[in-house]
């Protein structure tokens, strides 16, 4: 009998797990009528069909199709597989070298044709739905209103229209975690560092934002950017939205964030959402300027020796670079002080125990005699 393998997604929170089995539902009463051994059944939920580097579902899919275990793959839509051109184009080119078929209930077969013109309507697709949903959320910031998630500090506000509708964009106070955010300015504004200002409230169980325990750059951010507690404008009643773009970096999928020119973004005073006075706002942005001058003062030195600022870029500044963990959290270690590695979760939220160092050149030393050792011979 031909094998086949099922494959369903949803792309959004807003979706229901149902959706997956009203998938596989439909598909299996095909594999029914055509007579094919339904083999397996992949799925990837609350994911977005615009890459398939991060869903799981897929990859399992085109590595058991590479494998022979597939005859064919059968979906509902080919916009199930993936909306994104390249992708689609990908996963068509890896199952026709393995002999797999793709078979969608809406298309049928499919062949380069459907590549071609599907992929295209799917792109379009998504470019007309990023522009309007841009333009829906900027008319409910015109008015007022949040245009994004929830804000630390802040709870939503659940009411309905007249229509029965879910009013979105607005906001309240949170009386308990704005205590918190004047409690993090003041520290901050007094000298104390992030990281300190991190750990004492890990040390008090006060949750983070979004439930997480606190680091150092959820209180200090990026200053350009107004990430970080500590920069955030809405605390002072100023609602600043479109400052940022998000584009999908194509060898990851990941989305990275690109700083918007300023006569682009969209500014409105929120008065009753102030929750830190002028006074500590503008102490803890001289604070800011004592701090980037003195890192100035401190690299510009560096910064002139360095003569081809291309050749350091995006590097890793030593052999295992990002390669580290902590055995006991699964946080990161990374090098800290005298060229030594130490848990970052430890030193930065204080939520983990694991206070033990190693230098950098005897870690190197082990791994390069594991490697020597281990992967080296035959077995």
């Amino acid at each position: 009998m031909t094998r086949v393998a099922l494959y369903a997604r949803y792309s959004s929170d807003n979706q229901r797990d149902a959706s997956i089995e009203d998938q596989f539902r439909i598909c299996r009463e095909r594999a029914d009528r055509e007579g094919w051994q339904i083999v397996a059944a992949y799925k990837d939920a609350a994911i977005s069909g615009s890459s398939i580097v991060l869903r799981p579902g897929i990859q399992s899919l085109l590595q058991d199709a590479q494998g022979g275990h597939i005859d064919v793959i059968l979906a509902e839509a080919l916009d199930r597989l993936s909306r994104d051109q390249a992708d689609i184009a990908t996963v068509y080119k890896h199952l026709q070298f393995a002999g797999v078929p793709i078979v969608t209930l809406a298309e049928g077969e499919i062949s380069e044709l459907h590549v071609g013109l599907k992929g295209t309507m799917n792109a379009l697709f998504l470019k007309d739905l990023a522009a309007k949903t841009h333009r829906g959320l900027r008319g409910r910031v015109e008015e007022g209103k949040s245009g994004g998630g929830i804000c630390y500090g802040y709870n939503v506000v659940k009411q309905l229209d007249a229509r029965g509708e879910l009013i979105r964009g607005d906001r309240e106070i949170n009386q308990a975690e704005a205590g918190i955010v004047r409690r993090i300015f003041r520290d901050f504004a007094s000298g104390v560092p992030p990281r300190t200002i991190a750990r004492k409230l890990n040390e008090e169980h006060v949750p983070g934002p979004g439930g997480k325990p606190w680091n150092d750059t959820t209180i200090r951010g990026h200053v350009k950017r107004g990430t970080g507690i500590v920069n955030n404008e809405l605390y002072v009643g100023r609602l600043i939205w479109n400052r940022l773009r998000y584009i999908k970096d194509p060898s990851t999928g990941k989305r990275v964030s690109r700083l918007n020119p300023r006569s682009e973004w969209i500014i409105r005073d929120v008065p009753d959402l102030r929750i830190v006075d002028d006074e500590l706002w503008q102490s803890v942005r001289a604070k800011h300027e004592d701090i980037a001058e003195k890192f100035t003062n401190v690299s510009e030195g560096v910064q002139n020796s360095q003569r081809n600022l291309l050749n350091g870029a995006r590097r890793p500044r030593t052999m295992l670079s990002g390669l580290v963990y902590c055995g006991c959290c699964g946080g990161p270690y990374s090098l800290r002080g005298a060229n030594r590695f130490v848990c970052s979760t430890h030193v930065s939220k204080g939520t983990c125990d694991n206070n033990r160092t190693i230098s950098r050149d005897e870690l190197e030393k082990r791994v390069i005699a594991g490697l020597k050792d281990r992967l080296m011979a035959p077995e």
